[in-house]
């Protein structure tokens, strides 16, 4: 398919990241030859901007990073876009999370992802090695850095600015099961919810997703109404498929997100699956 997008939106997990949460070199400098043929490239995730850092190569540029699902935008340092979960819907998510034992992340804004400190002990269960059948090693390996490493254990929750909650459940049927909660939750309080994996889910405002924040960031270069392509692999690129101009899936995809496509990739994530699609399709249709 060729393809001769202003605009490429890319996520992160499953798509640039390989399996051990790196992106390659070899695909940063095809996006480095995107831009500077003068087409524009954003990353697109369910990430913080704070978990990026650490996991992009050295050098690594776009023009723009849409983060926690379409939350908020930043080109460089600079907000774009920030949206705000309520603190009401906070401590309600919180107390429920707490009675069905379900493990959380509330994320604040420039601060260290939180925990309550008197939830501790079921939310460290649930990241207990062995590693469960049909949780993928990125998602084990980001979960066990947070646990060690990046979540402040809290007394009381504190601030009013926050991203996003992200939740996570070694088994499928308890996951499940908090999302029938969540759902049943917002028949009083709105909200967004979304999966990005079969062992997770993660609570926006309500009406933000991944194509909210594209509509924000390309009205905010002046690109609204701009040809785009996005590639991505999971249930939070839905949205995102929907809204962009050419939508491709990874190979490694489930069926579903391949099925709502207009293509998808010849190799997968760990088989630098973007980096070869860009070159072919895009790039190569540009320079022609």
């Amino acid at each position: 398919m060729a393809i001769k997008p202003k605009a490429v939106f890319l996520d992160m997990d499953g798509t640039l990241l390989n399996h051990y949460n790196k992106v390659s070199m070899n695909t940063k400098t095809i996006i480095d030859e995107l831009r500077s043929e003068g087409i524009f490239v954003f990353i697109a995730t369910g990430r913080s901007s704070a978990e990026l850092k650490e996991m992009l190569p050295e050098g690594f540029s776009v023009d723009g990073i849409i983060t926690a699902n379409g939350m908020s935008g930043y080109v460089g340092e600079e907000a774009v876009f920030e949206h705000s979960l309520s603190r009401e819907l906070v401590d309600t998510v919180i107390e429920r999370a707490r009675k069905n034992k379900i493990y959380y992340e509330l994320f604040p804004y420039n601060e260290p992802r939180m925990v309550l400190q008197q939830d501790r002990e079921y939310v460290e269960a649930e990241v207990r090695d062995p590693q469960p059948e049909g949780v993928e090693i990125n998602e084990w390996i980001s979960r066990k850095k947070a646990i060690n490493e990046e979540i402040a254990w809290k007394e009381t929750i504190t601030g009013t600015h926050f991203s996003k909650f992200y939740f996570f459940a070694r088994s499928r049927e308890h996951i499940n099961n908090w999302k029938i909660e969540l759902k049943q939750l917002q028949k009083k309080m709105d909200f967004t919810m979304t999966p990005s994996s079969p062992h997770n889910a993660e609570v926006m405002v309500a009406n933000v997703s991944k194509a909210s924040g594209i509509k924000e960031m390309l009205e905010h270069f002046g690109l609204a109404g701009c040809e785009t392509l996005a590639i991505g692999d999971s249930d939070n690129d839905v949205k995102m498929f929907e809204y962009v101009s050419y939508a491709v899936a990874m190979k490694n995809a489930a069926g579903h997100i391949k099925a709502i496509a207009d293509d998808v990739t010849e190799f997968t994530c760990d088989e630098d699956g973007v980096c070869h699609y860009l070159k072919s399709n895009v790039l190569a249709v540009k320079t022609q």
